[in-house]
């Protein structure tokens, strides 16, 4: 059924504005299944209790220091990119797991053709747009124009005319289309974003959705007017039931006509650290689902999650499940996909009916289904009410999923990083304390002076940098040289395979080469890069916390005893996700055997197919020795320089502290008796204590409340 289209001005929605609609998930039983989110955000809570402790005894410095600290807490929003098969109801799922079943539309046939970012719970300013869409940049659209996409690019180089043609035409077709809905200046959008204070479901679609070829001209305008050049799309909604700011992109996943949208989804997979894979309880995994494959192949198991949709469609599913999960089990191993996924099963359309109270109105065929799947798992019929059906439709049992990969990754590293900041801004006010106990015993205390502080502290910092630098260029040029000769080996083995195959059958018969093999040992030359990168800028963190705590002995001149800076821990980096994109090997079309026609001569099949892989895998490999390495320093360098650059500003305060004169010093803290504000960092050491592992060359136990300073003798 295709869904109505209604003429939408830009200003006002005509149709109901869906950023503001009361969501299906808070019904009584929407908190079931959400226990380790809540948990993520009540330990999240508890450190920011903690924060707000020290803001408001610490002064105003230290209560800007931590408000950012806070802004980081409040900001923290984890993401989880959904991709699947065509017609597995990936989007009905992401509709019921928001609660919103009529939020995106998934008649619409196809719905997913751009990257839809759900931003739920996300705190924004005043006046913040609800709804962005992104357009593809003139060098994206110019790629597509004019090479035909990444398809077109393989049939080109390929010399597969036909497929080439093919391509082109609709191309031709695609860009037609485009002009006569956006007129013919449509290009002067390329690169644009269309911001709404709302959004609806008529927006949507005249944005996201592909649209049909109407005969009405004005319906033509409406639906997919904007669908051809559409990049990203970002929604902003409440899901009260939902404890944490999450976002859910929904993706094209390998559903992409000329696999310019290949990408996206590939970059989407690189900005999430958690991966839904929706398949289809009819249909399953199987080797048509190989692109689907590859995507996920290269993300972490443990991240990975696989959501068999639609159960309610089969006649039997408490002894078809079993089954199905062998099938995906095997086909995940035949073409070396990732191992010991969770698998779990369920229905948006039951998660569907159940929040909008309509199980009466389920269909006779999913009813018996339903009542078959219950008895199954041991599930009383008499059970089967809202709440019942919830359960069943596997969403509560996805969102523990979720939210006990959250607890155990990004949501554990931010309560770390979180404490490691809080503690050593303890430290600092310590560090002052110490400064004002010292002032009180000897008004002229020596301190260095605070220009010589920051001159020191700069030199460390570009110290600090140039030694990362250094060791991350000869992990990197190692690095650089595994994937060249890993390259080499698959290229030459590659060719060995086909003239054995000419010479043992001739050319009469097809000859196929997986790249698979090329990807498994790119993919572990990363995995080595990523461990020792972490294992680098690990050495360096530790180093810079040394160095700042020595810093701080030599600014007081004195000693004090069990005070030291903690490190953060170091960054997570990015999966390869681009070894997932297609190559010309992993698509055997009709322009393949093609090409086979075309060749003369032994000597020909080899040289020809040696120069196509390699000028095919010649962007994934610089990808892989150039996007991911710069990322890996980006990001390593770019936490030193947060951390040094924080601990700048706590130095800093605590040398101009020094020149307050006696009669400030006791105002200083915000409290006055030195007892209570003992007690209170006794608490707050205890409060921010990290319970990750300390690295072998740090000091054993918990950092503990320094005492004291010692004056030299």
């Amino acid at each position: 059924m295709r869904a109505e289209c209604i003429r939408v001005e830009a200003s006002e929605p005509v149709t109901a504005d869906l950023s503001t609609t009361r969501t299906g998930l808070e019904r009584d039983f929407s908190q079931i299944g959400m226990e380790p989110l809540q948990s993520v955000k009540d330990d999240l809570f508890d450190v920011q209790h903690s924060i707000e402790d020290l803001k408001s005894f610490g002064g105003p410095e230290v209560a800007k220091k931590a408000e950012k600290l806070i802004k980081s807490l409040t900001e923290f929003k984890p993401s989880i990119t959904m991709i699947g098969q065509i017609k597995s109801g990936k989007t009905s799922l992401v509709n019921t797991m928001v609660g919103m079943p009529d939020l995106l539309p998934a008649d619409v046939n196809p719905w997913t053709s751009v990257v839809t970012s759900l931003h739920v719970n996300t705190p924004q300013r005043d006046g913040a747009p609800k709804a962005s869409f992104q357009f593809f940049d003139q060098d994206e659209w110019d790629h597509l124009v004019e090479k035909g996409g990444r398809l077109g690019e393989l049939s080109s180089r390929a010399g597969a005319d036909e497929e080439n043609q093919k391509v082109r035409q609709q191309v031709l077709e695609m860009r037609e289309k485009s002009k006569a809905r956006l007129g013919r200046k449509f290009e002067l959008l390329l690169g644009q974003t269309h911001d709404f204070k709302y959004f609806d479901d008529a927006l949507l679609q005249r944005y996201v959705c592909m649209g049909d070829d109407f005969g009405d001209a004005d319906l033509q305008d409406l639906q997919g007017q904007f669908a051809d050049i559409t990049k990203s799309a970002d929604l902003y909604l409440d899901a009260p039931a939902i404890p944490l700011p999450l976002c859910i992109r929904d993706t094209p996943g390998v559903n992409d006509t000329f696999m310019m949208r290949e990408q996206v989804t590939i970059n989407a997979l690189r900005g999430s650290r958690i991966c839904v894979v929706v398949l289809s309880a009819t249909q399953a995994l199987n080797s048509v689902d190989l692109g689907l494959i590859r995507l996920i192949s290269n993300v972490t198991s443990r991240e990975v999650i696989i959501f068999v949709n639609r159960i309610d469609e089969l006649a039997n599913p408490a002894t078809e499940l079993q089954e199905i999960e062998s099938s995906i089990q095997r086909t995940l191993e035949e073409h070396n996909g990732p191992k010991d996924l969770k698998i779990i099963f369920g229905s948006a359309y039951w998660g569907n009916m159940a929040i909008q109270d309509l199980i009466d109105q389920i269909v006779p065929d999913s009813a018996n289904a339903l009542a078959n799947y219950a008895q199954g798992i041991g599930t009383p019929h008499k059970a089967l009410n809202a709440a019942g059906i919830w359960e069943l439709s596997g969403i509560p049992r996805l969102f523990e999923e979720i939210g006990e990969r959250i607890a155990a990754g990004e949501g554990q590293e931010m309560l770390s990083a979180m404490r490691r900041r809080a503690l050593n801004h303890l430290q600092g006010l310590q560090a002052s304390s110490s400064v004002v106990s010292l002032r009180l015993d000897d008004a002229e205390l020596d301190m260095m002076d605070t220009e010589t502080l920051r001159e020191t502290l700069r030199q460390n910092e570009a110290r600090l940098v140039a030694e990362l630098d250094s060791k991350l260029d000869a992990l990197f040029h190692s690095y650089e040289q595994r994937v060249d000769q890993a390259h080499k080996r698959f290229l030459d083995r590659a060719v060995d395979s086909l003239l054995d195959h000419l010479e043992r059958k001739g050319p009469s018969e097809l000859w196929q080469y997986s790249p698979d093999g090329l990807r498994v040992l790119l993919r572990s030359s990363y995995h080595m890069l990523s461990r020792k990168a972490e294992k680098a800028t690990k050495d360096i963190f530790l180093a810079g916390a040394s160095s700042i705590t020595e810093t701080y002995q030599n600014m007081l001149s004195a000693t004090v005893d069990g005070f030291r800076i903690t490190p953060p821990q170091p960054p997570s980096f990015p999966p390869p996700a681009t070894l997932g994109q297609t190559i010309a090997l992993d698509m055997q079309g009709s322009w393949w055997s093609g090409w086979w026609q075309r060749r003369k001569g032994y000597r020909s099949y080899a040289d020809e197919f040696y120069k196509l892989i390699e000028a095919e895998t010649a962007p994934m490999i610089n990808d892989m020795k150039v996007t991911q390495t710069e990322d890996i320093r980006k990001i390593a360098i770019a936490e030193l320089i947060d951390f040094l650059s924080e601990q700048c500003g706590i130095l800093t305060d605590v040398s101009q502290k020094s020149h307050i004169s006696l009669d400030e010093l006791n105002g200083l803290f915000g409290i006055t008796e030195q007892q209570e504000r003992d007690a209170l960092f006794d608490i707050l050491f205890e409060e921010f204590a990290v319970d990750d592992p300390e690295p072998e060359d740090e000091p054993e136990g918990r950092p503990t409340r320094p005492a004291r300073p010692t004056r030299p003798t």
